[in-house]
């Protein structure tokens, strides 16, 4: 059980963290900070077990992790913010969410007493109400020292996560490699709908057909495929050659 987590920034993923958190039963109380006044109409702002404060304050001795989920340029800022509201409650740790800014952004913290690293999650987090499901089963990648990240799997254990270490120096690989898959797929799959419907497909139609294919080939992957089908695999020359006379130019170079 953890007694408080403060989490800076209340957009997507900071929303998302404080509805899974307020809702795991592990931690006695979010704070939210946010820039403005009035809290965030999303009703995850206003929801039990979290508190919405505007601006900073000093962190109450109970506040055991920080979040700082805020856009990677304005980490250091934030960071040195933070810092400034006085020394860190004790045993206190700080985390950024990008995968790949370095936790020298959070040295402001450090010097304050946190003990700082990075936490991300590998879901997407758009729709903070479905939030806690997503991360609910998901991995976080964490890169700290040893007793700051026995405080990030506590964190992980609170959102129902699995939790692995990336040293420092193999970060760009581990950033590589999601981008490759979460951030790849989506523009891929939306550019397929759209050469579907160019075929004479209905746009909902399309999106619906190609969203239950990609399902299937993640779930073939998930027990155990390989390779994929299709005529890549098959070494079906002729008519990969026909998908590359039907498509032109950036479509082409695509597919190619």
């Amino acid at each position: 059980m953890m007694a408080t987590v403060a989490i800076v920034g209340p957009g997507r993923s900071g929303l998302s963290l404080a509805a899974a958190f307020a809702g795991s039963g592990a931690v006695d109380e979010v704070l939210l900070f946010g820039r403005h006044a009035e809290p965030p109409p999303h009703p995850v702002a206003s929801a039990p077990g979290i508190r919405y404060v505007f601006g900073l304050e000093p962190l109450a001795p109970d506040v055991q992790a920080v979040f700082l989920a805020v856009p990677e340029p304005a980490v250091p800022e934030v960071a040195w913010q933070l810092a400034e509201q006085g020394n860190a409650p004790p045993g206190c740790a700080a985390f950024h969410l990008s995968p790949v800014l370095p936790t020298d952004a959070l040295e402001p913290l450090h010097r304050a007493g946190y003990g700082v690293g990075s936490f991300h999650p590998i879901v997407t987090l758009t729709d903070p109400a479905r939030g806690p499901s997503r991360l609910a089963g998901s991995y976080v990648a964490v890169t700290a020292a040893p007793e700051t990240l026995r405080t990030a799997q506590l964190l992980a254990d609170a959102l129902g996560a699995e939790v692995f270490a990336v040293p420092a120096f193999r970060r760009p690989l581990f950033d590589a490699a999601i981008t490759l898959t979460s951030t790849g797929i989506v523009p891929l799959v939306l550019r397929a709908a759209e050469l579907l419907e160019q075929a004479g497909v209905e746009p909902a139609e399309a999106l619906s057909a190609l969203l239950a294919g990609a399902r299937s080939a993640l779930d073939a992957i998930e027990e155990g495929a390989s390779v994929a089908g299709g005529p890549l695999t098959a070494g079906d020359a002729e008519r990969v050659a026909l998908h590359l006379r039907a498509l032109e130019g950036d479509d082409r170079r695509l597919y190619a």
